[in-house]
């Protein structure tokens, strides 16, 4: 279950607003100290096995949601061995035909690849818990309708994009698309839709080749973005997905899709994220395809709650449909010195958290850790010495 918000600004109060954040935003406050570069570990891949074909008869989980009690939220703190790391960055790959295979991996000697990435302080910051009601909420409306080719078609609402299954998705290079895992498989099987699965570009209406649900000849017709959609003929899902417990999954609840052809609209470059402390603001945004507004990209943002090892703790309002936004905030380039946007982490669903008894509610997004950045960007580059830097 997602949390969401209710009211609605008007449209002209949507776009004043968004402007002024988005000017605010440009000239956040430089950082206390310098963020530790992260040591990005070499992912190799090992044996490629050859997999029966899938049966495809999953139904996607749009409205994703996962409980985690106090043996499962300290649980992110223990480092895993070597042998449970390589299980879980191990891969499938499902091809357009149908073919699946299994890919093995090996990781470097020194360490696990997490050393040089310290794991945030957990617990600190949990608030207070909030009642369950019958129409979960988290205050007032935090989300912005995108409309206008000069916002919608511009950076970085531009890398949004759409996920046939129901999904939305960001580029994350010429040929690639990051999204949730949940999207395309179960944990057991890949859904129905992933048999043909498709990406959608929005485009000015004149350039589309198909649009949003049209209207009745009757009513009113509603100005959404037209949609252009590409075929996918790869998608690949790490083992820590796959038939996984619960909290072991959302941990890895991220799948790239690789495109028929490349596309040519910009898009936003992956990042292993930071701690909280070193993004700008200390927030994070996304945009996506809720479903409570169809034909409607939606903006937000919020500060980070909390923090593992591997999940981004936040109460950003969303709503199914959104699951697989590219989570991204404004990291310091200390060689460019400046702040840039870059993707740090897939938005998931809502979880359920339990901690010293009281529970706890969030949204929830897949941090991208050292392992997790080096094996996207392998899947990206198709070569892992290109991969030691972020």
């Amino acid at each position: 279950m997602f949390r969401q918000a209710k009211a609605n600004f008007p449209s002209s109060s949507t776009f004043l607003l968004l402007l002024l954040l988005l000017l605010l935003s440009l000239h956040p406050s430089l950082p206390t100290g310098a963020p530790r570069h992260p040591h990005i570990p070499s992912l190799v891949p090992h044996a490629t096995l050859v997999l029966s074909s899938p049966r495809f008869s999953a139904r996607p989980q749009l409205d994703f949601t996962t409980y985690c009690n106090s043996s499962c939220y300290q649980q992110g703190e223990l480092p895993p061995s070597r042998e449970s790391l390589s299980e879980r960055l191990a891969y499938e790959t499902l091809y357009a035909d149908g073919r699946r295979t299994l890919t093995t991996v090996d990781l470097e000697e020194e360490g696990e690849g997490t050393a040089a990435q310290p794991p945030p302080t957990r617990g600190r910051n949990v608030p207070a818990p909030h009642r369950r009601r019958k129409r979960q909420i988290y205050g007032a409306d935090g989300r912005f309708n995108i409309r206008g080719n000069n916002f919608l078609l511009d950076y970085p609402f531009s890398t949004a994009v759409r996920i046939s299954t129901g999904c939305t998705g960001v580029l994350v290079s010429e040929s690639h698309v990051l999204t949730a895992a949940h999207c395309v498989h179960d944990g057991k099987d890949y859904v129905k839709g992933a048999r043909k699965l498709r990406v959608g570009f929005l485009v000015p209406p004149s350039n589309a080749t198909r649009t949003g649900r049209p209207s009745s000849s009757s009513a009113r017709p509603v100005k959404t973005a037209a949609v252009r959609w590409v075929r996918v003929k790869r998608t690949r899902v790490p083992k820590g997905w796959i038939q996984g417990p619960q909290e072991i999954s959302m941990d890895f609840d991220y799948s790239l899709l690789e495109l028929r052809w490349p596309h040519k609209q910009p898009y936003m470059r992956l990042s292993v994220a930071p701690s909280a402390k070193d993004l700008a603001g200390k927030r994070i945004h996304f945009s996506g395809f809720d479903s409570d507004r169809p034909g409607e990209l939606v903006y937000r943002f919020c500060p980070v709650e909390d923090e593992s090892n591997d999940l981004i703790y936040q109460h950003c309002d969303a709503r199914p449909g959104a699951s697989g936004s590219g989570v991204y905030g404004r990291v310091w380039d200390p060689v460019a010195e400046r702040w840039e946007r870059k993707v740090i982490g897939v938005f998931s669903g809502h979880q359920w958290l339990e901690v010293n008894g009281e529970n706890h509610d969030f949204n929830v997004a897949v941090r991208l850790t050292p392992l997790k950045f080096a094996q996207i960007c392998y899947w990206v580059r198709g070569n892992h010495v290109d991969c030691q830097q972020d």
